[in-house]
């Protein structure tokens, strides 16, 4: 039934994928929720728009629900990936807050942050400087002191938590 549906779809008609949307909504979007995929029925949504817009590219038309979940399950990932990357943003703004917040006090508590500085190894240390002192993007530092990006996001990441904890643990 959907190879037959998926042709006419292919030649234009809004009302054969109309009925394919019917067909496989409900089990997609219970298929997203018993995933795990709190926003299922956004995912779902977007993967219909997905689907219509890619049906040229349907290898098969018999392969249309195999390939319309692979769609969702593509579109799921994107959207936790994309989740994911927020937060870290909002992380390590949160994180440059505090720093900034610190390094604004006084000399006592610049001092205090200067000897927690001494404390990370050398490599974390200069990531944390030019991130977070300076104001470089990670990919500025990676490309200065020639490390992985993935390395200086981490050398930041630890050495933030790290200051964070010998500065808190200091007042």
């Amino acid at each position: 039934m959907d190879a037959a549906l998926v042709r006419q779809a292919r030649a234009g008609s809004q009302a054969a994928f109309a009925r394919l949307v019917a067909i496989h909504e409900k089990p997609l979007r219970g298929f997203l929720r018993k995933s795990g995929w709190t926003e299922a029925d956004d995912i779902a949504q977007e993967a219909f728009v997905a689907a219509w817009a890619g049906l040229p590219r349907l290898r098969e038309d018999e392969g249309f629900r195999a390939w319309l979940y692979g769609v969702a399950w593509k579109k799921a990932l994107s959207q936790r990936r994309g989740a994911q990357r927020a937060a870290a943003r909002d992380e390590a703004w949160r994180g440059e807050q505090e720093l900034e917040a610190a390094a604004e006090v006084g000399a006592e508590d610049r001092m205090a942050l200067e000897k927690a500085l001494a404390t990370l190894p050398e490599d974390q240390r200069a990531c944390v400087t030019l991130c977070l002192g300076q104001g470089w993007s990670h990919a500025e530092v990676s490309d200065a002191l020639g490390l992985p990006l993935g390395t200086v996001k981490s050398h930041v990441t630890r050495g933030r938590e790290r200051l964070l904890s010998v500065l808190g643990g200091s007042q």
